[in-house]
């Protein structure tokens, strides 16, 4: 690889250039991130020895949790070893949808939202929210943003699915405990190399006006574009920009990305399994609970990881989810991260 990244020729396709670059990069990354916790591997169980022969306790705990910490970002790096998918490592769209109960599960949408924009901000990866429906009272019916950075689809695609909230509902006065429904979907950002042809008449475009925040423009003029795809049931919609013309553009990406999407997971075997999850926001297709009262607990039904800090998990503590869907998804079964060798 480092022959042709140097080969003055490789430049004559700069589109081919910077993905051998990026590559080569990636590589480098991985490789030098090995050395460096192979380094302070050996570096602590020095330390330790070290301060067993002196006697001196404090070296040794210093040292020991160093390597507690160490363990933790091994885990990490094995579990990004993991994101070895076609599309893993593009950036990603994450669509949120309401379920039924009104003002309840739109606000519950809303704080999925908020969770999953938290999570990526922790990651250092960029959000832009495309298009957004406002619920009545409050919350949204819907939203999509735009997910910008390393193993964006990567860590993401494992949270598609029916998230099930149980709290004492603010908008109840008689403050009863409510279960609400709102679902995930996400799907892979693609680039020009990846071709998707669309045939423009089996598709429907529609224009409105746009709704939310957006400044002195919005609601003046149809420039969010809606476009649904009639052979598959597809919808996609885009109110970022002022303009229609931009707002359609970034729709046509959309519905190709969501077309790649569905293909990925045909390839996957689970299609009909994602399909039901995503038609169906109700019982019996959720993939996580957050229990918010009578006590405090949040459980992925997939893997049986649980948190009982709700709160940490709503401001996007959610590595531990990821990871283990992830190593399910890759070794079966129940996998656990620290199981894997």
């Amino acid at each position: 690889m480092n022959a042709k990244a140097e080969d003055p020729s490789i430049w004559d396709d700069p589109q081919e250039a910077q993905k051998l670059m990026r590559e080569r990069q990636q590589l480098d990354d991985g490789i030098n991130g090995l050395k460096r916790l192979e380094a302070q591997l050996s570096d602590n169980i020095e330390l330790i020895e070290m301060g067993e022969e002196e006697g001196d306790q404090a070296i040794v705990a210093d040292a020991e949790a160093a390597l507690k910490e160490l363990r933790a970002e091994v885990t990490r790096q094995q579990i990004e070893s993991l994101l070895s998918g076609e599309a893993d490592g593009n950036d990603t769209y994450l669509e949120v949808h309401s379920g039924a109960g009104g003002t309840e599960s739109q606000d519950w949408a809303n704080m999925l939202l908020r969770m999953y924009t938290r999570w990526a901000e922790k990651h250092g990866m960029k959000v832009e929210l495309l298009e957004i429906h406002d619920g009545e009272e409050a919350g949204i019916k819907s939203a999509t943003m735009l997910v910008k950075g390393h193993n964006a689809y990567g860590w993401l695609k494992t949270e598609s699915g029916v998230h099930r909230l149980v709290r004492i509902s603010p908008y109840d006065s008689q403050a009863r405990r409510h279960t609400s429904f709102s679902s995930i979907w996400t799907y892979p950002v693609i680039d020009d190399s990846i071709v998707v042809d669309i045939n423009e008449s089996d598709c429907r475009i529609d224009t409105y006006r746009s709704s939310g925040a957006g400044g002195q423009h919005v609601n003046t003029t149809d420039s969010a574009v809606r476009i649904t795809h009639n052979p598959t049931g597809i919808v996609v919609q885009c109110q970022q920009e002022r303009s229609q013309h931009k707002n359609r553009a970034k729709a046509w990406d959309m519905l190709r990305a969501r077309l790649y999407e569905a293909e990925l997971k045909k390839r996957e075997e689970a299609a009909n399994q994602e399909a039901a999850s995503k038609t169906d926001i109700g019982w019996g297709h959720q993939i996580r609970s957050y229990v918010l009262q009578p006590y405090q607990l949040v459980k992925d039904l997939r893997t049986g990881t649980e948190s009982t800090n709700p709160q940490g998990v709503l401001d996007g503590d959610l590595d531990e989810f990821m990871e283990a869907a992830l190593a399910q998804r890759v070794y079966g079964g129940s996998a656990d991260v620290a199981d894997i060798d």
